[in-house]
């Protein structure tokens, strides 16, 4: 198996994107978030004393979609042309879906799911004064489209 991020020599660089051209690429992660039910049910009800946590958490996510080169050393500046990001509450915990999309060299599959970690994180910060045992769960790339390897949907998605 060949590793893209490594030289000859086993040192990790930064791949050169350079003759690339833009292609249109979309990536989508999903994300979620454990809590209990005095959170969650604090949540549906808009009680959680430190504000509007879901929409926090869309634009914590946001933010950090754009940050990506800042937090992982050998991923590419590019733009990000656009970023949803879902919050839903379910049952028994708080689910995050974030699709980014780009017309660059290099795709936004660490854009996204950083801005569903992120988000995740923005959640866990604005209950963890009511529930400690918060925690992100079961991150992942569910699909990606263009680029040179073109789509992917991860099975069972």
């Amino acid at each position: 198996m060949k590793f893209t991020h490594l030289n000859e020599a086993g040192a990790a660089y930064m791949v050169d994107v350079t003759a690339k051209q833009p292609t249109v690429r979309e990536a989508t992660a999903v994300g979620e978030v454990t809590a209990s039910s005095e959170v969650l049910d604090a949540l549906r009800e808009g009680r959680v004393p430190k504000g509007d946590v879901l929409a926090v958490a869309r634009i914590a996510g946001i933010a950090a979609a754009k940050r990506v080169p800042d937090l992982l050393p050998l991923a590419h500046t590019i733009g990000v042309h656009g970023c949803e990001v879902g919050v839903e509450l379910l049952a028994d915990r708080v689910r995050i879906t974030a699709t980014v999309r780009t017309a660059d060299r290099t795709g936004v599959e660490m854009e996204a799911l950083t801005c569903v970690t992120v988000a995740a994180l923005a959640v866990v910060d604005m209950v963890k004064g009511v529930d400690r045992s918060a925690a992100i769960t079961n991150c992942r790339i569910t699909r990606k489209s263009g680029g040179r390897s073109g789509d992917w949907v991860r099975p069972g998605e």
